[in-house]
């Protein structure tokens, strides 16, 4: 059963919000932040980007880089631009894209239910990966950043929710991504002892996005509980800060594939190749767009085509042979084009169906690609049975939008 607990967030005054708030850390790189953060000394991304404080090229994993994390996120304090809230209290982060808002509860999570399987994850994570994000929270004491975090629907905390945000938010703005970011404060003791006693009821989470992160917290939790003689089990380092929604009211979204080269076949060859398991049917010039599960898109020499995987070449009762992702892997990428590991091949490359299916045939218009192939995306349903059943999904499965805005509230680890 999902253990949680309110916290004093530190969070920014109503005023800087939007100049505080941030994408996370890992969907842009060093020189994007350098540009978001340009001319803006109050960006979350001076403390969880912090080699935008130094010359470009330095190294993000260098000592002095995360020391300056720690010295810009003291600074953010003495500043007044981060201030602690006075008693422990839940949270509302609910997001609104394309019309639709989901609302999340904002939490601390507990590092023995990561540990002993209460969160549940559905993908690998990897340890370099782990390493960096677990100085950055070991070095600033702190969860920076939240983890995103599904739970099965519960009537009563909906409408819990439902109640509390019929006040004004905390916060409410539309980030440059268009998306729109809102935030309500539960400070009633009545209410935050309610939604523990819920949540106590809730017998999983599902991690939805950030697996390192989550990973990352925990396993700093965990050592800080090693190293702590008279360590009893409450204290403020044995949670980490996560931001939980309904299953329900989370979209996956697609995750789609380009590739570099035909493994030495023409196209001819390579159609002919697909046939065998699949059914090829030509599309033309318009975009074509995958309509259901097992029915895939490919672009290629300027056309679009649909492909349906055919009966027999997957397993309904198998939860990750039944996957889409799982079915072009082997019969597409592995058994065509040769392509074996889809987390280090130099030949593929990934794109969140955030950016388009015109995205795909940018990409292969302009010859950096050959081919490329638009997937169906996964179910919250899928992604709870693969979690459920302990199985793992392959890489570059799913896409969650939109992210977590940074920098709306933190938790100190004491």
């Amino acid at each position: 059963m999902a253990k949680i607990k309110p916290f004093k967030g530190i969070r920014p005054p109503r005023e800087l919000v939007e100049e505080v708030a941030s994408r996370p850390y890992d969907v842009l790189n060093s020189e994007e932040a350098r540009a978001e953060a340009a001319g803006n000394e109050k960006s979350l991304y001076h403390i969880i980007k912090p080699e935008i404080n130094f010359a470009p090229g330095t190294d993000e994993h260098a000592p002095e880089v995360y020391d300056k994390a720690v010295e810009q996120f003291n600074l953010f304090q003495e500043k007044g631009w981060l201030r602690q809230d006075e008693s422990e209290r839940y949270y509302i982060y609910a997001q609104t894209m394309n019309g639709h808002t989901q609302y999340g509860l904002v939490v601390c999570a507990n590092v023995d239910d990561y540990l002993n399987g209460v969160i549940k994850k559905h993908e690998l994570t990897r340890r370099d990966k782990e390493e960096d994000r677990m100085k950055h929270v070991r070095i600033n004491n702190a969860n920076i950043e939240p983890v995103f975090f599904a739970y099965p629907d519960n009537k009563e905390l909906n409408d819990i929710v439902a109640g509390i945000v019929k006040g004004e938010p905390e916060y409410d703005f539309t980030a440059p991504d268009g998306f729109g970011h809102h935030f309500w404060i539960i400070d009633n003791p009545a209410t935050i002892r309610r939604i523990t006693e819920l949540f106590a009821a809730i017998p999983y989470l599902y991690i939805a996005d950030g697996h390192h992160r989550t990973a990352a917290a925990a396993l700093v939790g965990a050592e800080k509980a090693k190293q702590n003689p008279h360590h009893k089990g409450d204290e403020e380092y044995n949670y980490f800060l996560a931001v939980c929604f309904p299953a329900s009211q989370l979209h996956i979204i697609d995750y789609n594939r380009v590739v570099k080269d035909l493994n030495g076949l023409s196209d001819e060859a390579f159609l002919q190749k697909l046939a065998a398991n699949f059914i090829v049917e030509k599309k033309g010039k318009e975009i074509y767009r995958p309509t259901a599960l097992h029915n895939f898109s490919l672009y290629l020499s300027g056309e679009w085509y649909s492909l349906t995987a055919k009966e027999g070449t997957y397993d309904n009762s198998d939860p990750i042979g039944v996957l889409d992702v799982t079915i072009s892997s082997d019969l597409i990428l592995r058994d065509i084009l040769g392509i074996t590991d889809l987390r280090s091949d130099k030949r593929i490359d990934f794109v969140g169906g955030i950016r388009g299916l015109g995205e795909l045939k940018r990409r292969v218009d302009s010859g950096e690609m050959r081919v490329a192939l638009a997937l169906y995306p996964v179910s919250m349903k899928q992604l709870m049975d693969i979690a459920d059943t302990g199985n793992i999904m392959p890489p570059k499965t799913t896409w969650f939008e939109p992210k977590l805005r940074s920098g709306l509230v933190i938790h100190k680890l004491s």
